[in-house]
């Protein structure tokens, strides 16, 4: 050791950690604190020496001057840059799958959004959800003052996939007078509306007679996706005991049939309405009223509808398939104030 240097515990030593002086005692050494510094009385520190950990207001190393801002050869973000998304929604760009969206527009909160799959080619935008899936779920909403006063209000739709996972959101656009006095047969517009809150669907139901002892004037209604392009319709056919319907493209060509049971009743039971080739000879697919419980149906006109399809049908095709279960419901399943459910085509 060089002399005059300090050595390690010395009073002058440079060394970081704290000054002891060791005091030699029976049972041992036993190290004993000295000169303790009055203003850091928590640290057991000498004088002269600062605390061993920063003080609450630390604000970083000395020289420390905070962030130091974008470095260079990064150009800064652009102006209005908001970060990558509003909180709830994927980030552009990165994949979609598994990452359910939750508290959309129209959505109670907690329940997923189903994600966004890659849209097919020459595929609606809106509709490529439905190129993933074979089955939909329709629930429609209870409506309290619909319960206690009778009063009818617009019906609005939760559209779900087998899954549970909320597809799109449906919502009766039809003013008051027409509701409760034209009752089930109003002409109305139904609004689809998808996770982002885009109208991907409008549906328009024209007002047509309500009974089959008018062949020439039965009821129809027009698809549109996006709204005000057509991509379908559905019309009924004429017949005297069964409820039966024509599919039809934006061309107004057939494309399927759809026929129901003779006696249109849900009581203790699901009610199927098949979806059928254009020779009737295959079933393609239904469209099921489900029973709700005898509660429900008793006290509420909210009814659950199952679709289910070829997964390799056209998106548009599935699209007037959603159509035709909305025209189905009110024609044989909605009730407005004395207008009961019909049983039938009469």
């Amino acid at each position: 050791m060089k002399l005059g240097s300090p050595t390690p515990g010395s009073p002058t030593s440079t060394s970081p950690w704290p000054v002891r002086n060791w005091a030699c005692t029976a049972g041992g050494e036993q190290l004993v604190n000295t000169q303790m510094n009055a203003s850091h009385p928590e640290t057991n520190l000498p004088v002269g020496y600062p605390p061993q950990y920063p003080p609450t207001a630390f604000q970083g190393p000395p020289g420390y001057n905070g962030y130091p801002g974008p470095q260079v050869g990064y150009p800064p973000p652009p102006a209005g840059h908001s970060g990558p998304g509003p909180a709830g929604f994927p980030v552009p760009n990165q994949p979609m799958y598994n990452q359910p969206v939750y508290n959309q527009p129209g959505g109670a909160a907690g329940i997923p959004w189903m994600p966004a799959p890659p849209p097919p080619l020459n595929c609606p935008p809106g509709l490529e959800y439905l190129s993933q899936i074979d089955q939909i779920l329709i629930h429609q909403q209870i409506e309290l003052l619909e319960v206690l006063t009778g009063f009818e209000t617009n019906n609005k739709y939760e559209i779900k996939n087998s899954f549970g996972q909320r597809v799109y959101f449906a919502a009766e656009d039809t003013d008051c007078c027409t509701r409760n006095c034209c009752g089930p047969s109003r002409p109305f517009t139904l609004r689809i509306i998808d996770n982002m809150g885009r109208e991907v669907i409008t549906l328009e139901r024209p007002l047509r007679c309500n009974s089959c002892c008018c062949p020439c004037c039965l009821q129809e209604i027009e698809i549109q996706a996006p709204p005000g392009v057509p991509v379908g319709y559905v019309i009924q056919t004429w017949h005297p005991c069964l409820p039966k319907f024509t599919i039809q493209n934006e061309k107004r060509e057939d494309v399927l049939k759809i026929s129901g049971p003779c006696v249109v009743c849900s009581c203790c039971g699901d009610v199927d309405f098949e979806i059928k080739s254009l020779d009737e000879q295959c079933v393609v697919g239904k469209i099921s009223k489900h029973w709700t419980g005898i509660l429900r149906e008793a006290f509420t006109d909210a009814d659950n509808f199952g679709i289910q399809f070829p997964l390799d049908l056209d998106v548009k095709m599935k699209a007037v398939m959603i159509g035709a279960c909305f025209l189905i419901d009110f024609m044989f399943f909605e009730s407005t104030g004395s207008q009961e459910q019909k049983s039938g085509v009469w």
